[in-house]
């Protein structure tokens, strides 16, 4: 009897990648984003066929895949070209951390893998839970500004703020979190971070190096308590803005090791 489950899919994000390979299930890929950094040895196993907005379509159908998986309304052109050759696809939508814990969970029932796909869950969880208690022990607690994008300045997005708070932070836009698309949490005006004081910023530039220099020279800005202590810190793309598991771990160890550096400062 063949295998019932997809066995040619093309992963136009990082995290279907990313959770395949780390449940074992990385036979399955035979194309993947030129993003992809997770786990390294992808990149020299797969041939990269697609970036984030953009894919090269002829490449994929010549693949014969038989399902793509693919991440969020900025890539539903990619999409529609495959639904029109004729591909299954599945575009996902999370935004939050439970969001990702239930991603890994579906991704792992439609290869077949699904109690390999919810061990992984529950260590997510788990290492979540273990985060959350050791923030619990901090003295204080710093106001934390997350910059997504930086000309337009963008704030962070639902599960970046929610790992904050779970790293012991609390995020200082807490009411754009929800705005699930990044034009709905552009800063139309620069100063208004300088009025909520963060005590830390992180600067995540989605794929170009954060510089702590430029966000120190912004006018106005030398009176934010983050840039007055050198509080000014890059989190690295692949480990916080992709909704996966690198964010689950990586990601909010090291939002922790920072706010947890500050609060015993």
């Amino acid at each position: 009897m063949g295998d019932a489950y997809p066995r040619r899919i093309v992963c136009l994000t990082e995290e279907p990648t990313e959770v395949l390979y780390a449940i074992g299930e990385e036979h399955r890929i035979v194309g993947i984003s030129g993003f992809t950094v997770r786990p390294p040895r992808a990149r020299k196993e797969k041939p990269k066929v697609s970036a984030f907005t953009s894919a090269k379509i002829d490449q994929i159908l010549d693949l014969k895949p038989d399902l793509a998986i693919g991440f969020s309304d900025i890539q539903a052109d990619i999409a529609r070209e495959l639904i029109r050759a004729g591909v299954e696809v599945w575009i996902s939508n999370h935004r939050s951390v439970d969001g990702i814990l239930a991603y890994i969970r579906r991704l792992g029932a439609m290869v077949g893998a699904g109690e390999k796909a919810a061990a992984l869950a529950d260590r997510a969880r788990a290492n979540l839970d273990r985060i959350a208690a050791q923030a619990a022990l901090l003295p204080k607690r710093p106001r934390v500004y997350f910059e997504e994008w930086d000309d337009p300045l963008i704030t962070g997005i639902r599960w970046v703020g929610e790992l904050v708070r779970i790293a012991g932070g609390d995020d200082v836009f807490p009411e754009l979190l929800e705005e699930p698309l990044a034009k709905q949490r552009i800063l139309a005006d620069p100063l208004e971070v300088v009025r909520r004081a963060p005590d830390i910023v992180f600067g995540s530039w989605c794929g170009k190096r954060f510089r702590p220099d430029r966000v120190a020279s912004r006018q106005g800005w030398a009176d934010v308590p983050a840039v007055r202590d050198g509080e000014l810190h890059e989190i690295k793309s692949p480990i916080i803005l992709q909704p996966g598991p690198a964010a689950l771990f990586d990601g909010v160890e090291a939002l922790h090791a920072h706010i947890a550096a500050w609060a015993r400062r």
